[in-house]
């Protein structure tokens, strides 16, 4: 990857916070608890989601910057919004996702070459790298700020 396209993808993972938090600026429970079409998640369960997964993400990146060879371990989304309470409050989570993509940016824009080119693998995906990190985490909260807008419109809806 080359180092254009590499701060384009840092810059959107540094606004990737800011598009969250317009989307759900101002939602009510009602909006917040609507869901857009089965199986589909509602804009709670994205917003803990985020959070989930964020903190997941920063630790993934840390290990392939500290650790040699790391092994980055895949995980059910489903499952963590089954088993982790998504119907609590989101404040906390929305905060939690702030504050991990705060640090970890903070880390990508020292990062040097030798850095960059470290590498894992994942259980579910293969050869790793930082550079598929980025691409992967860069685009994750713009799709699921838009995932929170249908899902606050569906409850306008009804």
């Amino acid at each position: 990857m080359d180092k254009l396209t590499r701060q384009k993808l840092i810059d959107q993972y540094k606004d990737g916070y800011r598009v969250v938090a317009d989307a759900l600026a101002g939602a009510t429970d009602e909006e917040l608890d609507a869901r857009p079409a089965p199986a589909k998640w509602t804009a709670r369960e994205i917003a803990h989601h985020l959070a989930d997964s964020e903190m997941t993400s920063a630790i993934r990146l840390r290990h392939l910057i500290a650790v040699d060879n790391p092994q980055i371990v895949g995980y059910d989304q489903d499952e963590f919004a089954r088993r982790l309470y998504y119907d609590r409050p989101i404040d906390a989570s929305i905060e939690a996702f702030k504050a991990a993509r705060r640090t970890t940016a903070e880390i990508l824009e020292r990062m040097s070459e030798t850095e960059w080119a470290r590498e894992g693998t994942h259980s579910e995906h293969g050869r790793y790298t930082i550079s598929r990190w980025l691409e992967i985490y860069a685009a994750h909260a713009h799709n699921h700020a838009e995932q929170i807008r249908i899902a606050r419109g569906s409850a306008r809806k009804k």
